[in-house]
């Protein structure tokens, strides 16, 4: 059985884009299930995969974060990781799909968990907003804050991979120099932006539109907005890129994985010569 991938909110659970990705399982917030309901799903899905990959953004409330650390606690396995990502909750839902798609490949779980933190790097997620006077996560200097309070001012920020800020009509955001797809969500925010500008700009080579995910104006800091997400799209390339990177034994828990932290007991590697900090790279 593939490894299984489990996520907060069915938000992040992207229609797949094949027959093939399975879809994730709901590890929904304590006030919508008791926790003996909760351990008993979590242990069927451990007994069915022998191994589930939790994804959860770093945005989540500190009660549903403490429900998933108190599961692994109480159910006393090492076959549980928790991945907890500060990406835009678009970005999660974008690295959530492909960590499906890879969950069906000839991978350990340990190396399905790792593979976030690398697939992270390839991800441009960002946001059209209409002001940024309440937006915490990107850094925005006093001018962009001033600004802001102009009427019919949008700008277009990047979370991920570097923050990036500029006032649209005033600056372009740098992207990614590798062929993309662009997931689109939108908010409030009445703009054809994204899609007329911002894709062409960056030669993505396919837009699809999904459901803004209920978390974005929160994390945006405004509901009028655009948020979209630059992704790889093909498995195939992904595949070749988790594969390029040296494969590893945990030292604590005796999983395999690449880059220098396992996914699941989060423990580095032990020593410094046997780290491999080669992340796999892609040419334009």
């Amino acid at each position: 059985m593939p490894t299984a991938i489990a996520v907060t909110s069915t938000e992040l659970v992207l229609p797949p884009q094949d027959h093939q990705t399975p879809t994730a399982a709901l590890l929904q917030h304590p006030d919508a299930q008791p926790l003996e309901a909760a351990l008993a799903d979590m242990q069927v899905l451990v007994e069915q995969h022998g191994y589930v990959v939790a994804v959860y953004p770093a945005s989540i409330p500190a009660a549903h974060e403490r429900r998933l650390h108190t599961i692994r606690a109480v159910l006393e396995t090492d076959r549980i990781a928790l991945l907890k990502l500060d990406l835009p909750p678009l970005g999660v839902a974008v690295l959530v799909r492909q960590l499906r798609q890879l969950s069906i490949c000839d991978f350990s779980a340990g190396v399905v968990a790792s593979a976030a933190r690398l697939l992270s790097h390839y991800i441009y997620a960002g946001a059209l907003l209409n002001s940024v006077t309440r937006l915490d996560r990107v850094p925005v200097s006093l001018k962009s804050h001033a600004k802001s309070w102009v009427p019919g001012s949008q700008f277009a920020v990047l979370a991920n991979p570097s923050p990036q800020l500029v006032k649209v009509g005033a600056g372009d955001l740098t992207g990614p120099e590798f062929g993309t797809h662009l997931a689109v969500a939108k908010g409030q925010l009445q703009s054809d932006w994204v899609t007329s500008t911002l894709a062409p700009a960056w030669q993505v080579q396919g837009v699809q539109e999904v459901t803004l995910p209920a978390d974005s104006a929160r994390w945006w800091g405004t509901s009028k907005l655009v948020e979209f997400a630059a992704f790889l799209p093909n498995i195939s390339i992904v595949y070749q890129l988790v594969s390029s990177v040296r494969r590893e034994i945990c030292t604590w828990c005796g999983l395999e994985l690449i880059g220098d932290r396992c996914g699941f007991c989060a423990a580095p590697l032990g020593t410094a010569e046997n780290q491999n900090h080669a992340h796999g790279v892609l040419n334009p």
